[in-house]
């Protein structure tokens, strides 16, 4: 049997259902779906692929409203998530085990739509988030839309080395670069970039930024505070994040951000 790689060990431990259920998950989710139904507009029998789809939060809910969806994902604990949810829903999503920089599976132009969700945070060489932009874009239709998602430099920085009390630490160990970049390396299972990090991919991809969007804006840095909000508060938090998740001072710093794509003219 072939062994796991510590991406596969730790999203076997990690509930990424639980997550998606905070106060915080639902943000990122709410505002992320919203620009997903902004882009699919007119196109309702959509072909739409999930690249990194984890248990199918995005997956499930796309095929529930009559999309056709297709997931592809690394983890074989997630995948069978995602076709035990489907099946007992009765929906039809097709799931693949793969990854992200190779989509061989798939014909060219093939797809409306494509979400690249997971995959970004993990992969940390420029090359293979290229790769895999690349890819992405192999698959798409001409007029077709790629939503990818990141998560973001000053996010890390703020609630780990400084909120946590790490940057000592981080400094020491040269985590660091002289303008506060995070430096990874492979054993790390998180990747965090800047907004100028995202356009040299894009760049290097030959793909076009349509719009790029916090995807949860500050709900990660005040998780306390909107677990202890009522049910009208919350909605005006949701209200006020919707309200200003275009707004490009609040950008860099959001917990994610999903940047919207189409193929350069």
């Amino acid at each position: 049997m072939k062994e796991m790689t510590p991406l596969e060990k730790y999203y076997n431990k990690f509930n990424e259902e639980k997550r998606l259920n905070t106060r915080h998950g639902q943000i990122e989710f709410i505002t992320s779906l919203k620009y997903i139904h902004k882009y699919l507009k007119g196109k309702d029998n959509a072909r739409i692929l999930d690249i990194g789809a984890g248990t199918g939060r995005y997956s499930i809910e796309l095929a529930k409203e009559g999309y056709d969806v297709t997931a592809v994902e690394l983890v074989q604990h997630n995948a069978g998530r995602i076709k035990q949810k489907a099946e007992r829903m009765g929906l039809d999503v097709k799931v693949h085990r793969g990854n992200a920089m190779n989509l061989k599976k798939f014909q060219n132009e093939f797809f409306d739509m494509v979400l690249v969700f997971g995959p970004m945070y993990h992969l940390r060489k420029t090359e293979d988030r290229v790769k895999a932009l690349m890819e992405a874009k192999r698959v798409l239709k001409p007029d077709g839309v790629i939503l990818v998602a990141y998560i973001m430099n000053e996010y890390s920085v703020i609630s780990y080395a400084f909120k946590e009390n790490q940057i000592n630490r981080c400094i020491k160990e040269k985590r660091l670069s002289k303008d506060f970049h995070t430096l990874s390396t492979d054993e790390d299972l998180y990747h965090f970039v800047r907004l100028e990090d995202m356009e040299e991919f894009n760049r290097q991809a030959g793909l076009q930024r349509i719009q790029v969007i916090a995807a949860d804006g500050a709900a990660n840095y005040i998780r306390p505070v909107l677990n202890a909000l009522d049910e009208e508060g919350f909605k005006h938090f949701t209200e006020y994040h919707l309200a200003t998740c275009e707004r490009m001072d609040l950008m860099g710093a959001s917990g994610h951000t999903v940047d919207i794509l189409k193929k350069q003219e």
